[in-house]
């Protein structure tokens, strides 16, 4: 059966110069534009949109210069490794850690312009949509909207379509994929795939869980930043979710993760892609476990390679010693980089605004989200 993908795929390139039209009289997103390219007017900012006439001019013309300027100013550089475990001629499923709303996938995106090979499409939640702009924005930019506070048969027919189209995307069109291993970012860094990420994945065919997903080429993705700007506001959520149980972050609120994550800065950056999983996948398989238990294998195998994979900076050694008062690495950082993570860690919670502010739960917090992954590193290559 056919499935129609027009509310969610992304635009096509033949569609490209009418977006970008009607995004030029919007004044918003113009406002935004020329903050981003402050050096611009506004009618060269117009002008350049309008020239562009196909995806790969969008991205190669405007987000690869805003990015590269990023990296420049907000980083000590972005790395792409694990480049040997790909074929430049395939495409993938990227399962991925997720970190940071924009700039995962983004810098992603640019690092795979630099190696010469296509971008990815994207996987991007319509919570995040909060303007209407937003989402021609995203789509124009490779990206496909996964729905999200649905009813419950809403919510099967909304995985059947996304599982379709990534599959179609993949399988078809020989387009890569990036997907984050789970719904909204891992506040604790304390990465783990959901199940029903991989239920959804395996949707579209006729074959097995297990065979459907290996058609997929399904790639695991590790990504380590050694500064997360938007920790304290993690760590504020928390907190906000502790006092109060009912507590939801408004749009108001994802804006401003959005803004302090891409204009924050992030020290070094590295993207490890790890090997295939069609291997363990056969393995699993071949143990003819009980559908939830062969599910749960699949997500611990995509875990164990996402966790190996980190790229381990001094600040995870400190928080691991510093939460566990241990000194278990400290032979592997000096006494200034401790006392210099402990003044960043000072200097985070002041950044949090709440009446009644818990330091010693906030600094556990943030302790916990640079020491989980070293603690996952550990458990995945032991």
């Amino acid at each position: 059966m056919e499935v129609n993908f027009d509310s969610i795929r992304s635009y096509r390139d033949e569609e490209v110069p009418a977006i970008l039209r009607k995004l030029t009289e919007e004044k918003q997103f113009m406002n935004v534009l020329a903050t981003v390219f402050p050096l611009l007017p506004k009618e060269a900012l117009k002008q350049r949109l309008l020239s562009f006439r196909s995806v790969s001019d969008f991205q190669k013309g405007l987000d690869y210069p805003f990015l590269k300027g990023l990296e420049e100013t907000k980083t000590k550089g972005v790395k792409l490794l694990g480049t040997e475990n790909i074929e430049a001629s395939k495409s993938y499923v990227y399962v991925s850690n997720h970190r940071d709303i924009i700039l995962d996938s983004a810098f992603f995106c640019i690092k795979f312009i630099e190696h010469g090979m296509d971008t990815v499409e994207i996987a991007i939640g319509d919570n995040l949509l909060v303007f209407p702009w937003i989402e021609d924005l995203v789509r124009v930019n490779k990206s496909f909207i996964v729905r999200r506070g649905l009813s419950s048969r809403e919510i099967l027919e909304s995985s059947q379509q996304l599982s379709a189209y990534i599959a179609d995307t993949v399988m078809q069109r020989k387009q890569s994929v990036w997907i984050a291993q789970r719904e909204g970012r891992a506040k604790d860094s304390n990465d783990r795939t959901q199940e029903s990420l991989l239920k959804m994945l395996s949707m579209y065919g006729e074959g097995s869980f297990i065979e459907n997903l290996i058609d997929l080429n399904i790639a695991p993705l590790s990504i380590s930043y050694e500064y997360d700007p938007c920790d304290y506001l993690k760590a504020k959520e928390f907190q906000q979710k502790r006092d109060l149980p009912d507590f939801k972050k408004s749009p108001q609120d994802d804006l401003l993760n959005m803004q302090v994550g891409v204009m924050g800065y992030k020290g070094r950056v590295n993207y490890n892609i790890t090997k295939g999983i069609k291997h363990e996948l056969e393995e699993i398989s071949a143990q003819q476990l009980p559908k939830r238990e062969e599910t749960a294998r699949v997500a611990e195998l995509i875990d164990r390679r996402i966790h190996a994979g980190y790229i381990l900076y001094p600040n995870n050694k400190i928080a691991y010693d510093l939460l566990t008062q241990e000194e278990r690495f400290s032979k592997e950082y000096s006494t200034l980089d401790r006392l210099d993570f402990e003044k960043y860690l000072c200097l985070q919670i002041e950044k949090i605004d709440l009446k009644d502010k818990d330091e010693t739960f906030l600094r556990r917090k943030l302790l916990e989200m640079y020491a989980n992954p070293l603690i996952n590193y550990l458990k995945a290559t032991k």
